[in-house]
């Protein structure tokens, strides 16, 4: 059985000559190999429906993409292979949904635009056709070397994207186009200091590039750079006024910074000429949440499905308001949707996630967690996450952040000690953290803000995205001044964040991978711990869909290992920063709400507030999952909810393995 690199190296290229010659039986004789792998060598897959397609094999090749899809639900070209089949079968209306599919998980394939153009001008739909066939045409006017980068990059080959990518702009160093794919790359990779730079560069020398523009705009909202997104965004929208798209884009960055009311003008007037887009009603639903107008946010979504029953984004976001419970007549529909086989990559995922919530709500245990493993096994898929990989990164942080490096640098960094960092993992209760402590008079609440990440990753000094790093060990070359400057520069770009107290919250749970950074740049800092029961915590986060930044969520055991390396990463900070931690157990706030305000008020130094007691009355907008729960009183109801769940959880006890027993942790400080 040939499964090793080389004999795919060997096969593919023998079984691509044989298909240029026509022949197709003898290219399937020789992908048998990898045919036969475990798992199957998705190439190969992907020839091998080509082949039976030619040879008018059709449902034979279509049986050859459903397992491509299986293995990799957006690999564009089998989804383009998919439409290709149905085209060939007379089946249009499947055959223009998949070649639509296509496009979505890769606008790259000139195929599917050509293909998609065909068939919307025999339809009728002119329209249509001469926008694909615009896009067709787009794309043919590209350098090859740039069309292989983007169809390596709607593929995950990053690496390979990146190196071909920077060799064209070796040659071609002003090519715009280049940089902006270069600049994808770096976004997918989270290297976006890279990707805004790039974006940047790009618009200088093609001030009216609207896809550039576009890019950019997303860039800098990533970054949490919320009036530079919405500046550029306004440039757009001066541009053309009456485009639906600058409309929704200029929307969108205006809730970012505040000013929901014309967030939602603008929303109204996209509505007013198209009712029925279900991207915009989502897009209202989601704002109609954030500002905390729930009732209202329900309708926009129940209309984005009932004008396409398979929005997935919209039911998602139903779920996701935690308060939700769906219909019979909604669950039916969900369900047909999920079963229909004709749902996209991203659909399918928010179904599955909507659909388990459904089914926790009504006690349907197993079913529930059938459709969260299958929304996780998903994502999994598309995942590039290591369990491994992060686990080094842990252990290089207790490697080089030690007791000496802490101690020789004890004064340095900026002595400002506005920031209080509440770090920990993803629904482990820091979002109800936050509500209490915006809640007092001295404390502004801000975001999960990346600030920290984006210094980290600046120190990691990379010379491409995908190159080793230079962090944490660089921190122990870095003078006094470099870091005072850091802190400093921390301070400088989160104060569009603040609304003016002496102190704020800076609630990305990320940051506890860089307490020691933050300790030398910010020694005032005060720190926070927001941890919760393991079972619980790792539970929560793999039945939670996030945006992104949290893929160690999308598998019991990738969850559980990480967990189990944060509380060794805890341990270590513990070690080398006592009494510099305050740690509040989530279990402990439910029980004495009273007294752990008060704990966790004193170790701030700041006074007692009643307010921060009744923190559900306090008028905020709120972005994370926790936005519905922390406008309610103190509700206990979600503490063991895990244990509806602990005949399939095996997986997630093995990975936690000794930190188990480590729990309630006796000895708070």
């Amino acid at each position: 059985m040939a499964t090793n690199a080389q004999s795919s190296a060997d096969i593919i290229p023998q079984a691509q000559a044989l298909m240029y010659k026509g022949s197709f039986d003898g290219a399937l004789s020789a992908l048998e190999p990898l045919l036969r792998a475990d798992p199957p060598e998705i190439e190969a897959l992907y020839m091998a429906a080509v082949c039976r397609r030619y040879l008018k094999q059709l449902e034979l090749a279509l049986a050859l993409v459903e397992r491509i899809k299986d293995l990799m639900p957006d690999f564009g070209r089998a989804l383009q292979e998919e439409g290709h089949i149905n085209r060939d079968a007379g089946r249009m209306e499947q055959a223009l949904a998949a070649y639509r599919a296509a496009c979505q998980s890769n606008p790259a394939l000139h195929g599917s635009w050509n293909a998609q153009a065909a068939i919307l001008q025999k339809q009728g739909d002119l329209a249509g056709a001469q926008a694909a066939k615009a896009q067709a045409d787009r794309l043919m006017d590209l350098p090859k070397e740039l069309m292989a980068v983007s169809q390596l990059l709607h593929e995950g080959k990053l690496l390979r994207a990146e190196d071909l990518c920077r060799k064209f702009l070796i040659a071609n160093k002003t090519n715009v186009e280049g940089m902006r794919l270069l600049a994808e790359i770096g976004s997918q990779l989270g290297v976006m200091d890279d990707a805004e730079f790039l974006l940047e560069s790009a618009l200088e020398f093609e001030p009216e590039n609207v896809q550039v523009r576009i890019d950019y705009v997303q860039v800098l909202r990533r970054r949490q750079k919320f009036e530079q997104a919405l500046e550029q965004a306004k440039i757009l929208f001066d541009r053309d006024s009456e485009s639906p798209i600058f409309k929704s884009l200029y929307a969108i960055e205006s809730m970012q910074t505040g000013n929901y009311q014309r967030a939602f003008d603008l929303f109204e007037e996209i509505l007013e000429v198209a009712p029925n887009d279900p991207s915009t009603l989502t897009s209202r639903g989601h704002a109609l949440k954030t500002f905390g107008r729930q009732d209202e946010a329900v309708k926009s979504y129940q209309r984005a499905f009932e004008v396409d029953p398979g929005f997935g984004d919209a039911y998602y976001g139903l779920a996701n308001l935690k308060t939700y419970r769906f219909s019979d007549a909604e669950l039916s529909r969900m369900h047909d949707q999920i079963e229909s086989g004709q749902l996209t990559y991203l659909n399918q995922v928010h179904l599955c996630f909507a659909l388990g919530k459904a089914h926790e709500d009504r006690k349907e245990f197993e079913t529930a967690f059938r459709f969260y493993d299958q929304g996780n096994g998903l994502k999994r898929k598309q995942s590039r996450y290591e369990a491994q990989v992060m686990t080094d990164e842990f252990e290089a942080q207790k490697e080089y952040c030690d007791a000496e490096l802490l101690a020789k640098n004890s004064g340095n960094g900026c002595p400002a000690p506005d920031p209080i960092f509440v770090v920990g993992l993803p629904r482990a209760g820091s979002t109800l953290i936050e509500q209490i402590l915006a809640s007092h008079s001295q404390i502004d609440g801000t975001l999960e803000l990346p600030n920290i990440l984006t210094i980290s990753h600046r120190l990691r000094g990379r010379k491409r995205v995908s190159g080793a790093s230079d962090y944490p060990k660089i921190l122990h070359d870095l003078n006094a001044q470099q870091l005072t400057e850091l802190g400093e520069e921390y301070i400088e770009n989160t104060a569009i964040h603040r609304q003016g107290a002496p102190f704020f919250v800076d609630k990305m749970p990320n940051n506890f991978r860089h307490i020691g950074l933050i300790q030398l740049i910010l020694p005032n800092a005060r720190i926070i711990d927001a941890r919760r029961e393991p079972m619980a915590c790792c539970f929560s986060g793999f039945k939670q869909l996030f945006a992104e930044g949290q893929e160690f969520t999308y598998g019991l055991h990738e969850v559980g290992s990480y967990y189990r390396d944060y509380v060794g990463l805890m341990d270590h900070w513990d070690k080398v920063l006592p009494d510099k931690i305050l740690r509040v157990q989530h279990e402990d706030v439910l029980d004495d709400l009273e007294g752990q305000v008060a704990r966790i008020l004193e170790f701030l130094g700041v006074k007692f507030e009643q307010s921060c007691v009744e923190f559900h009355k306090t008028k905020r907008a709120v972005r994370t999952a926790s936005s519905e729960q922390v406008r309610l009183p103190i509700n206990k109801s979600a503490v063991d909810q895990w244990r509806n769940f602990e005949p399939w959880l095996d997986p997630l006890k093995d990975a936690l393995g000794p930190v188990l027993d480590r729990y309630p942790i006796a000895a708070s400080n």
